[in-house]
């Protein structure tokens, strides 16, 4: 007989973050944190921990996973197997997640969906997929500003412990030294100009091209999440964080969600900083929805992204219900589309996940070839950045960002990414200028206090 899950009122909280406190350190412990709930997508959060398995996919490439479970070779496949070991009797429910995977797909987790050279250096040790198979979860739904505890009667009795049970001692964060960029201004240049070559010589149509920026830190990671939350609240926002390891994403950007065979995604394209002044503000956003270029790089990754919901669609569901729409941020304006489908019969939302990965906002067009380029002209491998963060309910339920505007901190070191969507008609200073809007808030955030601390 099958384990029951049963739904639990608990009062609500506008923030997840107390909470989550007193979960943080336990072994798993996981935050979906839809950080600004007024956002497109931003409803609910979820929180969980003590998997019953954890599945990584490691820098060879390899699997691993701590269930007695055999797994096939295709890491998707894999998943899905995983997935279908979770026997739980869940009630009828409209909650995003009863039970199931969360956690990050990184970017690199394309290789094995794609043949791509071997020419960039791991810039991490972060594995390249690592998912809990979670048999609770604690849900806060910010629309109807109700909260739940999704468990079983055993399950239930333990977290309640947890979550009455005191927050673990925090300490401070502090950056020790300026982030410093891998690549200097002269070298973004070059990498420019390589890339304005393969698009006039007919390669691609367009190319994300990003530069990471490190710095050393010291304290509590829990503390830096903080920090970026309040600096940079994002619908699709998400803390992990275990051993010298943490992802720390403020993404403004939905991939991939699944409801009933339902499918949407959010493909970002377009960016301008926020005026200084209301009047600026509102003339920035005016100059980006009209910009003939941004539209135009906008809609080649609708198109890109079209194809790619096709391949697992109903034939002639696909559709574009928003096309260049805008949607501004703490930081950024941005140019947002929407596209629509129904899943095939027989098709799952992690072979939906499987056949559009890595999202086509982040590479460029044609995909494949503009992966290879990527991996030509970056020095370092994008680790967890511009993979996605979520979850895959047992259900069939899917909610997953692309990990823009997201650190990820290694033995030691911060990494943050920034990039930009390049086009025929791009001009050097403007995207390098682009790179570095979309993340000097969170280097502000980061670097707050750090010299009064002595650094």
């Amino acid at each position: 007989m099958k384990p029951r899950l049963d739904i639990t009122p608990l009062p609500y909280h506008g923030d997840p973050l107390e909470r989550f406190a007193r979960l943080r350190q336990r072994r798993g412990a996981v935050l979906l944190d839809s950080g600004r709930p007024e956002g497109p997508g931003g409803r609910y959060d979820i929180l969980s921990s003590d998997p019953l398995a954890i599945f990584e996919v490691g820098l060879d490439g390899n699997l691993h996973c701590d269930a007695p479970l055999a797994l096939p070779e295709d890491p998707f496949a894999a998943q899905q197997v995983l997935l279908d070991s979770l026997e739980l009797d869940g009630p009828e429910s409209e909650l995003p997640f009863l039970g199931g995977l969360i956690g990050y797909w990184g970017y690199d987790l394309g290789r094995r969906l794609e043949k791509l050279p071997d020419r960039s250096r791991n810039a991490t040790s972060l594995p390249w997929c690592r998912l809990g198979l979670y048999d609770w979860a604690l849900i806060h739904d910010h629309q109807h500003c109700k909260a739940w505890l999704v468990a079983t009667a055993q399950r239930r009795a333990q977290v309640l412990e947890w979550l009455n049970a005191e927050p673990a001692p925090e300490s401070s964060f502090a950056i020790t030294a300026d982030f410093s960029a891998e690549i200097d201004r002269a070298g973004y240049g070059e990498r420019f100009r390589a890339v304005q070559r393969y698009i006039h010589a007919g390669d691609c149509y367009q190319i994300n091209l990003a530069q990471r920026f490190s710095a050393p830190y010291r304290g509590d990671l829990w503390q830096a999440y903080r920090r970026l939350r309040q600096a940079t609240p994002t619908p699709f926002a998400g803390y992990m964080a275990w051993d010298d390891k943490a992802v720390l994403s403020l993404s403004p950007e939905r991939f991939l969600d699944v409801r009933e065979g339902r499918v949407e995604t959010r493909p970002i394209k377009g960016t301008r900083a926020r005026g200084d002044t209301p009047w600026e503000d509102r003339a920035l956003a005016q100059a980006l929805t009209e910009s003939s270029k941004d539209r135009a790089e906008n809609v080649m990754i609708v198109d890109l992204l079209r194809n790619d919901l096709g391949r697992v669609c109903t034939p002639g569901s696909v559709r574009v219900p928003q096309l260049c729409g805008l949607e501004s941020y703490a930081n950024v304006h941005h140019l947002v589309s929407v596209v629509t489908g129904e899943l095939s019969a027989g098709r799952s939302p992690l072979d939906l996940l499987a056949a559009a990965f890595p999202g086509g906002s982040i590479t460029g067009a044609p995909k494949v070839r503009a992966m290879q380029i990527i991996d030509e002209l970056e020095p370092s491998r994008r680790s967890v950045y511009c993979g996605s963060l979520g979850y895959v309910d047992s259900r069939g339920h899917m909610d997953t960002s692309i990990a823009i505007r997201s650190a990820v901190a290694d033995a030691g070191l911060l990494h943050l990414w920034g990039g930009g969507g390049l086009v025929a008609d791009s001009e050097e200073q403007a995207e390098y200028r682009e790179t570095l809007d979309k993340i000097g808030r969170l280097m502000e955030a980061l670097a707050q206090d750090s010299h009064s601390q002595g650094t």
